[in-house]
């Protein structure tokens, strides 16, 4: 069991925010969904009670108070909205896990979903990481499709690759993730290998749609069965 935490999420307002909002709520832990205006943030908040009821251990904030408020962050914008929503969360977010789901689709800029946008940085992950360098940024979440979020009465079958440079933060957050029913996280090493990670998210998409479905994500297998040789 870990400790209760403040999680805020950052730009929480979209389908995959309000998804990860919800799923910690349930979990029992304290959110905080940010977004740009308290308006907004509010909203989102509503959304979530509309769905689990009057639940208390979720409340709004715009984006800088809920990063100074919370324990860890969790970045849920679009690429576009990066950079602004990471500067104006800079105090808040010094010294602190954050989670960056962000993906670089081409997407973002008119183009197709199942295709990677190559960045400076290598991976938006590592942009997020230039952009706050006090900040202990994890690449997470990209691989988890945004219908299981809301899948409220089911485990999620899939598990949640992560990577960053600071083993502790990855720590804190592994038992927190975990919290939701069906994921396992599965830490792939140092921040650069945030390129790999993300660029899994359009070879998804490409099989949802190929399939006909939503709910397409990945599992690692053999991990614990050790070496034969």
């Amino acid at each position: 069991m870990c400790e209760l935490v403040k999680i805020a999420v950052i730009g929480g307002t979209g389908g995959q925010g309000l998804g990860i909002a919800t799923r910690f709520v349930v979990a029992g832990e304290d959110v905080i969904i940010g977004s740009r205006t308290m308006e907004k943030a509010q909203a989102g908040v509503d959304k979530v009670k509309e769905l689990l009821g009057d639940v208390k251990n979720i409340r709004a904030a715009e984006n800088p108070d809920a990063a100074k408020e919370a324990d860890m962050l969790i970045l849920t914008v679009p690429l576009m909205a990066q950079k602004d929503t990471l500067l104006s969360i800079k105090e808040g977010a010094a010294g602190k896990p954050l989670m960056d789901a962000t993906g670089p689709l081409e997407s973002c800029i008119g183009g197709s979903a199942t295709k990677c946008l190559s960045l400076t940085e290598g991976s938006a992950a590592q942009r997020a990481q230039s952009i706050l360098p006090e900040a202990k940024v994890i690449c997470a979440f990209n691989n988890i499709s945004q219908t299981w979020w809301m899948q409220l009465k089911e485990p999620i079958d899939c598990d949640c690759l992560i990577c960053g440079d600071d083993k502790d933060a990855k720590a804190l957050v592994t038992p927190l993730i975990e919290k939701i029913p069906g994921i396992k996280v599965i830490d792939c090493g140092m921040l650069e290998r945030a390129s790999i990670i993300e660029k899994i998210t359009p070879l998804l998409i490409g099989l949802n749609i190929r399939n006909k479905c939503q709910f397409g994500g990945i599992r690692i297998t053999g991990l614990d069965k050790g070496r034969i040789c």
